[in-house]
């Protein structure tokens, strides 16, 4: 854990060269510490939220001219003095002035320690502080709203009105321990009964929202197979709108996997284009058609793509058949339909799971980008909604869940401390989340996976 009574310094920005970068000291001797390489107005009499224009100096060498924002505590990310210096973004310039902060009393940071030292301070609750992480590494709109939202604490405040009416009920079932000899009952059972039936539906419905939370955050897994000259590549180079793929008539050209990333409304797609399915000729098509069906195990949605001039219905519904796996929405895609007449045309499957497609003329390619999104998201993407993107949050809900059933398996059958000792097991895995509880091997954990300078 952060030891706050240090002034702790570090690059904001990302390295390498560039027009600035930001250096950023945080601590209660920031100001001073920054103030003893400063030459300008003094940094120590200034107001907070001000921006000075100065140069950093060695003693006598100027190192590089830069503006200092100053943030005093509390009002700052960390709730500490905070001083953070744009300089140049010379990788030398930025070596030389960290060198000298910590020369004059600085300690270079740990991965995470700002918002380390933000939640200690009670700027951000634990699931906030994992919020700002996944905000930076954020590469889609719907995963930087999420992250967003989270930030701004929408999830948390969630929890909280659980985890007080909780606590509400478990200081009644407290009560009714110290007067067990008077036989008291201060816990309304029935109202009990109701609130925990009220949260576990609420905890539930946030487990559930875990596989779009995770799709967003990290993309869903798209997996594009079928049988060798069904048109795999050609809709993946029509789905990315460019030529990714090799395209030849003559079958089994795809022998590995080929992984690309196709946004959708916000949500990344990681598309992955599979060697065809079929009898191996060859040990390398073998091995090709091995790692499709892995991949398609793995997968979160499958592209089922067929050839609707050449493929028998049998034949189709083998393949779907054999193809179908547990927790993996398949689309069944009929493809090179300008070679189809009327009448073949309406043989075709027609349900909301199948779309008729030519990818090779680029014919109904949007029409199946909103399947593909609508196949994943289900309707549950509003914008407002509360999603669980990180799996210590999925972990502690569950226990949650499971400490609940708990109770109301034993609220009509067992005595008030068995009770209590439930509803705490529910209290501790929710105050896991927000960090209400917590260890220093948890924070370790959390914040060793942030960069450093954040």
């Amino acid at each position: 854990m952060a030891q706050t009574e240090e002034t702790i310094v570090a690059l904001a920005t990302p390295n390498g060269i560039g027009a600035i970068g930001v250096i950023r000291l945080s601590g209660p001797d920031a100001i001073t510490i920054a103030q003893k390489v400063w030459k300008g107005k003094d940094l120590t009499q200034q107001a907070s939220h001000t921006l000075h224009f100065g140069r950093i100096v060695d003693g006598e060498l100027e190192l590089d001219e830069v503006v200092a924002s100053l943030f005093i505590a509390p009002r700052s990310y960390t709730r500490e003095n905070v001083v953070e210096i744009s300089c140049h973004g010379s990788n030398y310039i930025i070596e030389s002035i960290i060198k000298l902060l910590i020369r004059n009393g600085a300690r270079a940071a740990k991965a995470g320690e700002f918002t380390l030292r933000a939640f200690l301070n009670g700027q951000l609750d634990l699931s906030q502080a994992e919020a700002v992480a996944d905000l930076i590494a954020s590469n889609s709109k719907a995963s930087q709203q999420v992250a967003l939202q989270q930030l701004r604490g929408g999830f948390s405040n969630q929890l909280q009105q659980l985890r007080d009416q909780l606590v509400q009920f478990a200081s009644l079932i407290e009560l009714e321990l110290d007067f067990a000899e008077e036989d008291v009952e201060f816990a309304n059972r029935d109202q009990l009964k109701k609130l925990t039936h009220d949260i576990t539906r609420v905890i539930g419905s946030l487990i559930q929202s875990f596989e779009l939370g995770n799709a967003i955050k990290n993309g869903v897994n798209t997996v594009i197979a079928g049988r060798p000259n069904a048109g795999k590549s050609t809709l993946l180079n029509a789905l990315l709108n460019e030529e990714r793929a090799i395209v030849s008539h003559i079958p089994g050209t795809t022998r590995d996997t080929i992984e690309e990333v196709l946004n959708i409304q916000g949500i990344n797609f990681r598309l992955i284009d599979t060697a065809g399915i079929r009898e191996a000729t060859d040990t390398i098509e073998q091995i090709g058609v091995q790692r499709t069906m892995e991949k398609i195990s793995q997968s979160a949605l499958l592209l089922y793509v067929y050839d609707a001039g050449e493929i028998s219905l049998a034949d189709l519904n083998s393949d779907i058949e054999g193809l179908q796996k547990p927790g993996v929405t398949m689309l069944i895609i009929a493809n090179k339909a300008d070679l189809l007449n009327a009448e073949q045309l309406a043989a075709l499957p027609h349900t909301d799971k199948a779309i008729i497609i030519s990818a090779k003329e680029k014919h109904h390619i949007n029409e199946l980008k909103h399947k593909i999104y609508g196949a994943a998201v289900k309707d549950q993407l509003t914008g407002h909604e509360t999603l669980v993107t990180n799996i210590r949050h999925l972990e502690a809900l569950q226990k949650t869940e499971e400490a609940l059933i708990r109770v109301l398996a034993g609220i009509d059958t067992v005595t008030s401390d068995f009770l209590s000792m439930d509803i705490k097991q529910a209290l501790h895995y929710l105050g896991e989340i927000t960090g209400a509880v917590t260890t220093d091997d948890l924070l370790e954990n959390i914040f060793s996976k942030f960069c450093i300078g954040k």
